[in-house]
């Protein structure tokens, strides 16, 4: 496949109106996405990163080509006044260059925290490889989605192979191209040292680090199961405070992330046990929950993609009742129900909990995914199909 990344139109045609922050895990594709970026027809661009001590003196210095269009900025979070400097920069340049800034774990950090670039710039977070982004090769066209009633659009792909290898590879561009297994085994080895003694140690002084590296190699059991905050503490032997802190910095830096259940009354939902997931799938050791966490992966990075740049107001949750019945996903529009969805990986019998909250709830879509090729079958009001044919809707 190419290694055409699905931002980069959306990125364009966002680069004519204001700044643009593009954020996201390391390793996932930015630099790969900004060389493309750079490389258009239509945007004659320069790049500048703050670790290059050149290019760290024209930055200092307000030093740019005449000709540029696009000016590209990587880690520019290490300049200790960035925010004032780039506010500066777009305020007084903003007719004259389009602004591209790049970032993972600070500039995530940054936009949770509010500031004072209101209006100035769009924010979007480059995810894993998914499904359609692989089949298509980057060239998917524009989502067709325009209020909570529509329904998804599926397109059957000829490859039967994608699946398998994004269950066990992951997304991260990386392993999934080189798919070798001695590669996959140093990656994750790798990505988890640079994220612990890296990237928490630029956003938070932890002086217990080996308790928090114990805390992520515990995670990947605890995927798709209810997360109980104070179980970890009682496993690792810490406060309650500090697994709670550490879950946080951990989602700052793109490692896990937690969907919440449903409820109308949001803050309800929000006190509530939520479920864990992890970014790079292919941790997970139990092949049901990393098939479950593959497309808990691909949903967020749909509903993603519509709230960053259609602007809608799309949530993921999970549901769960007081009698313990639950439905893996339920993507909301404007908090109403717009579709569930339940994981299995083999099964074609419609799941009683699906046919019960899809009632219970008034669920205009509901689908059952399974892992195999070639399934597609309505029983009453539940869709049960393969996974991929179900992912060729999302972006």
């Amino acid at each position: 496949m190419t290694e055409e990344r699905y931002l980069k139109p959306y990125i364009q045609d966002e680069l004519n109106r204001r700044m643009v922050f593009l954020g996201g895990p390391r390793q996932v594709g930015k630099t790969t996405l900004t060389k493309q970026l750079l490389q258009s027809d239509s945007l004659h661009g320069v790049y500048y990163n703050w670790d290059n001590p050149s290019d760290r003196k024209r930055i200092r210095e307000d030093q740019w080509p005449g000709q540029a269009k696009l000016l590209v900025f990587d880690e520019l979070h290490k300049f200790r006044h960035w925010k004032n400097w780039i506010k500066g920069l777009y305020d007084t340049h903003h007719d004259q260059f389009n602004i591209l800034v790049t970032g993972s774990a600070k500039l995530n950090l940054f936009r949770k925290q509010g500031d004072s670039l209101f209006g100035r710039y769009t924010y979007h977070s480059l995810h894993p490889f998914s499904y359609n982004e692989i089949a298509t090769q980057g060239q998917q066209k524009p989502l067709p989605y325009g209020s909570e009633h529509a329904p998804l659009e599926f397109t059957a792909h000829p490859s039967s192979s994608i699946i398998p290898l994004l269950d066990h590879f992951g997304g991260f561009p990386e392993p999934f191209l080189r798919q070798e297994e001695r590669f996959i085994r140093k990656w994750h080895q790798e990505r988890l040292a640079l994220l612990v003694r890296g990237d928490i140690r630029d956003i938070n002084t932890i002086q217990d680090l080996d308790n928090l590296e114990v805390l992520v190699r515990l995670l990947e059991s605890r995927v798709g199961s209810l997360f109980s905050t104070n179980a970890l503490r009682e496993d690792i032997e810490v406060s309650f405070k500090s697994i709670k802190n550490w879950i946080l910095l951990l989602e700052t830096i793109y490692y896990c992330y937690r969907i919440y259940p449903y409820h109308k009354n949001v803050a309800r939902a929000l006190k509530k046990e939520p479920k864990l997931y992890l970014w790079d799938w292919s941790e997970v050791k139990n092949e049901g929950a990393r098939f479950e966490n593959m497309i808990a992966g691909h949903l967020q990075k749909f509903v993603c993609f519509l709230n960053e740049y259609e602007g809608y107001k799309i949530a993921l949750h999970f549901v769960r009742n007081r009698e313990g019945k639950e439905l893996d996903f339920l993507i909301t529009w404007d908090q109403k129900p717009w579709f569930g969805v339940e994981v299995k990986l083999s099964s074609t019998t419609p799941d009683p909990n699906l046919s019960y909250f899809q009632n219970q709830l008034a669920i205009p879509y509901c689908f059952q995914l399974v892992k195999q090729e070639n399934v597609d079958i309505s029983h009453n009001k539940i869709r049960i199909m393969s996974a991929s044919k179900f992912l060729s809707a999302l972006v």
